[in-house]
């Protein structure tokens, strides 16, 4: 560990995260060593069994050596990158458990339902455009917290560590963003329902 010049211990994250990317098996080691209580902690808090959230922070330790190249320290803290990876993971083994098997009897029903009319589509299109329209007026930091916490999943907790804002601002985007848009599509949705 020596040859990045300092203590294990103190080598910066970012520094680990470019030495496991080259494939160093001492450095790799010391990378999981530092991150491991988080990532399983995380993916634990999530799935509630420790032999699945074993498996998702492997996977996430991972993801992260496959993409450790491509990591970008501009979009925030590594700690707050492998948080969102381990998160993302565990969110989809719950929603992969969640699956329920369907009889081939029942899946022609199924299908009809899922398959949209003509009428659906232009009724999801027209809505898609409508939340586009609202979100684009939205103020830049109110549009960036709702899209991050609706379409990405990110918590208020992560969208203050990736933007380097206090949690209860990040709060107080989403919950303005969200007041703002019901507002907005409120009144329209209601007439579809």
């Amino acid at each position: 560990m020596r040859r990045l010049g300092l203590p294990v211990g103190r080598v910066p994250d970012e520094a680990l995260l470019a030495g496991m990317a080259t494939g160093d098996p001492e450095i790799a080691l010391a990378f999981v060593r530092r991150f491991q209580r988080m990532v399983f902690g995380i993916a634990l808090a999530v799935v509630d069994d420790p032999q699945l959230a074993e498996d998702i922070a492997q996977q996430t330790f991972e993801q992260a050596w496959r993409h450790a190249q491509v990591y970008d320290t501009r979009r925030g803290s590594v700690r707050t990158w492998l948080r969102t990876i381990a998160h993302n993971l565990a969110i989809d083994a719950v929603r992969a458990r969640r699956a329920t098997p369907v009889s081939p009897e029942d899946l022609d029903a199924l299908l009809d339902f899922v398959n949209p009319t003509p009428e659906q589509w232009a009724l999801a299109d027209e809505a898609a455009a409508r939340t586009r329209a609202a979100v684009a007026e939205l103020p830049r930091e109110q549009a960036r917290a709702v899209v991050m916490a609706g379409i990405y999943g990110m918590t208020a907790r992560q969208i203050s560590e990736f933007e380097g804002i206090p949690l209860g601002t990040a709060k107080t985007r989403i919950r303005a963003a969200m007041g703002k848009l019901r507002t907005v599509l409120g009144p329209e949705r209601a007439d579809h329902d």
